[in-house]
């Protein structure tokens, strides 16, 4: 007999961040998510969060996707086969218009309870890992120079060897903050800017002139996200490698990103792709086009990260320096055990699934009201 999905539970939760972090200049101070869980008819659970950004828009903020996974997924869900997911992508694509995060979530749990139900990590239930070990991207916030440095000095001592500064506070002040960033770490470690949408490309053109000289990896998303030929111009001229960021939706947004040239890297989470299915066949796409890929989104719980985490072990073409670092921005977890990602890297995690589960008493004190 097949599997069936018995009950599908859904969790709003804010999660209070270990301090205020500004992106694309809104800040927050706790991270609004949604977590799932899904029940077989043979008992199996499977789990997933997904956490919209401060930016997200009507109907994608996380009180409204919590509501259409409540009033019209789980609905749709019940007595499908957890284990068909085509067949759950194309009855979710259905279900959830506008709103791909929603379908992610449940598509997310329903692989995760895949991999539980062959006792499997969900790494090896994508086929494989590459490698046994992980490594993390520290971020340095829009900060004046010498606070940027010690920040990077911080990161360096943890153990990472790569990290990210945020620019868009003037072209001037970035110079500063990254030419300090850059003489505080020495050749220890890589270093990307990334503008979020601060800048445009005449701009960011400008900063590259200032900065270049600084050995940096990539400047992410160097341009509006619908001007691909302004980050194709940046590439072009810039002197720095560029990376498509908020350009870089779903697949069919990265095989434009392709065709006009506009990256040498591009990166996405899982909910951004639509899910861990689509994701995988994303990052085969950006290999077959020679881009290297950066994975993970700013605020994930311990669920999403790890999906993440397994998803970007399987394979070569995503770079070092993962920035699933969401874990180390928030409070606490909804899991029973907490992911420390605190050094830098960690052995890769085995399962089955993601090797979690979910704790009821940090659901209930978390709760989104």
């Amino acid at each position: 007999m097949a599997l069936k999905i018995e009950r599908v539970e859904v969790f709003g939760v804010a999660m209070p961040l270990i301090g205020t972090f500004t992106s694309a200049g809104i800040s927050k101070q706790a991270t609004k998510c949604v977590v799932i869980r899904l029940t077989a008819s043979d008992g199996t659970v499977g789990i997933s969060s997904i956490e919209p950004s401060a930016a997200a828009q009507s109907p994608g903020t996380a009180p409204e996707l919590m509501a259409t996974l409540r009033d019209r997924v789980a609905a749709a869900v019940v007595g499908q086969d957890p284990t068909n997911l085509n067949r759950l992508i194309e009855l979710l694509d259905g279900v959830t218009p506008g709103q791909p995060g929603a379908a992610a979530a449940v598509e997310m749990a329903c692989v995760e309870l895949a991999a539980r139900i062959q006792g499997v990590p969900l790494h090896t239930w994508l086929g494989g890992a590459v490698d046994d070990e992980v490594l993390f991207n520290g971020w340095i916030g829009m900060l004046p120079a010498e606070e940027a440095a010690a920040e990077a000095r911080t990161w360096l001592k943890a153990g990472f060897r790569s990290a990210k500064i945020k620019v868009g506070s003037g072209v001037e002040a970035d110079h500063d903050r990254v030419a300090a960033v850059r003489d505080a770490v020495g050749s220890a470690m890589k270093l990307r800017i990334d503008a979020n949408l601060q800048y445009d490309a005449d701009t960011s053109l400008q900063l590259c002139r200032l900065v270049k000289q600084y050995d940096l990896q990539l400047f992410e998303q160097p341009a509006h996200l619908r001007d691909l030929e302004g980050m194709a111009r940046v590439r072009r001229e810039g002197g720095i490698p560029v990376m498509a960021d908020e350009s870089v939706s779903d697949h069919a947004s990265l095989v434009a990103v392709i065709k006009a040239g506009a990256a040498d890297y591009v990166k996405f989470g899982i909910k951004q792709a639509g899910g861990i299915l689509r994701a995988s066949r994303m990052l085969a796409t950006a290999e077959a086009a020679g881009l290297p890929v950066v994975i993970g989104h700013g605020f994930g719980l311990d669920p999403s990260t790890l999906a993440e985490i397994m998803l970007a072990a399987t394979s070569r073409n995503v770079l070092p320096g993962l920035e699933c670092v969401g874990p180390l921005k928030v409070k606490d977890t909804v899991a029973t055990t907490r992911l420390d990602i605190s050094k830098g890297r960690i052995p890769l995690p085995g399962g089955p699934g993601l090797g979690i589960e979910l704790d009821e008493r940090k659901l209930e004190q978390y709760r989104m009201h």
